[in-house]
């Protein structure tokens, strides 16, 4: 076992990890068992609009090697006022996973993800890809669906060479085969985290797609209003100056700094647990700031 001690400049954590309990391959055990071989110093298991893959975490027991938070990834809506047309997720860290209304969210959340995949399925057998539903729960395994297994099983039909194909070609946000969902309301999403005890934080912000640095950071002001705590500087898609100007960000409105790899398993195989794309390095020291915060 670590002592306090052995913590230093030298120790790295992830805190985006996806299990089987939304569209990870890796099972929690499985989660737990890969951190203490990477030997990271801490890890949150943030699937999206659940919270199982935490819960078994915990059933299971944290090895005494790592620190672990619960945590979740919430689709949301961004401010009526603000137009983003990339991804906008709220991350909740540190959360109390038997909260009621967090978890009636959330399987509301989930009914809305359940209902998209026979009509994304629908509208690819009019482009001519015959895929079935139980094909892709088959592909999927204990995973809850979602296009990531819907990509995977066109993959092994034939129907693309890639999952990024798939997505860029049928399943992204404008092409031919997106549907959207149901999102929760960003004020909302950070309500209801902060009610559980969590911290939320905003994902990945360069995957927003805000017009400008000004625009993202009128954004941040907004969320901060509404109760944000952190932004998710450290990420592998983020281009190295922006990740400094996102640590900018965060320092100049008294935000905290969180980063991870979002990790999916074999759906992004070129992403590993705690180091990205082989770059990413997000300090230990983050965890000690968030814990100290709540």
């Amino acid at each position: 076992m670590r002592s306090p001690s052995d913590y230093n400049e030298n120790v790295k954590i992830d805190l985006h990890i996806h299990s089987t309990a939304s569209d990870g391959t890796l099972s929690p055990l499985e989660i737990l068992r890969l951190a203490c071989t990477l030997k990271l110093g801490a890890i949150a298991i943030t699937d999206h609009d659940t919270v199982e893959g935490s819960k078994k975490a915990l059933a299971l027991g944290i090895p005494s090697s790592i620190k672990f938070l619960t945590g979740v990834e919430i689709s949301a809506s961004p401010p009526p006022s603000f137009s983003c047309p990339g991804s906008f997720h709220i991350l909740g860290y540190a959360l109390n996973t038997d909260d009621p209304v967090l978890n009636q969210t959330l399987k509301q959340l989930q009914l809305a993800r359940k209902n998209r995949n026979p009509r994304i399925l629908k509208i690819l057998k009019e482009l001519g890809i015959h895929l079935t539903l139980n094909e892709v729960l088959q592909e999927a395994g204990e995973c809850q669906l979602g296009r990531p297994h819907i990509a995977r099983l066109m993959v092994t039909k034939g129907h693309v060479q890639s999952i990024d194909e798939a997505f860029d070609k049928y399943l992204g946000k404008g092409k031919p085969a997106y549907v959207d969902k149901y999102r929760l309301d960003c004020a909302k999403a950070i309500e209801i985290i902060l009610g559980a005890g969590g911290v939320p934080v905003l994902a990945h912000p360069f995957l927003i797609q805000a017009r400008s640095d000004e625009v993202l950071e009128d954004l941040i002001i907004a969320l901060t209003r509404m109760g944000l705590k952190g932004i998710e500087v450290y990420y592998p898609r983020h281009p190295p100056e922006q990740t400094d100007r996102y640590a900018e960000l965060a320092k100049r409105h008294c935000l905290l700094m969180t980063g991870g790899s979002d990790f999916h398993g074999s759906l992004t195989p070129e992403i590993k647990m705690g180091s990205g794309k082989g770059n990413l390095f997000v300090p230990y020291a983050l965890y000690q700031r968030l814990i100290h915060s709540i």
